[in-house]
């Protein structure tokens, strides 16, 4: 049995799975609420945590925005040229970075 033909788009596809199971992680991890035991510098890193997650979460997502346009090119037979700019759409443009 011949194994099955390695595709972008198929791979993309994999990858769009795998990108929402970890942004759904994200943001669970950012909703668990702050133990309210914890003082000081603890109590500041676990902020700091929840906000580097809250914005890593934000750049998965802007990523996964682009990766689906890719698919919708691949899918059209536009295919993926160097000079495509895969920089994001409107929710980008307003984002703060």
């Amino acid at each position: 049995m011949p194994s099955k033909k390695f595709t972008t788009l198929d791979a993309a596809k994999r990858l769009m799975g795998s990108m929402e199971i970890a942004i759904d992680n994200m943001i669970e991890e950012i909703k668990r609420p702050v133990d309210s035991e914890v003082n000081g510098s603890a109590r500041k890193a676990e902020l700091q945590s929840i906000k580097q997650t809250a914005v890593d979460c934000k750049e998965l997502l802007l990523e996964r925005q682009r990766l689906e346009q890719m698919m919708k090119d691949l899918t059209m037979g536009n295919g993926v040229s160097d000079d495509k700019d895969y920089t994001g759409g409107f929710a980008e443009k307003f984002s703060k970075k």
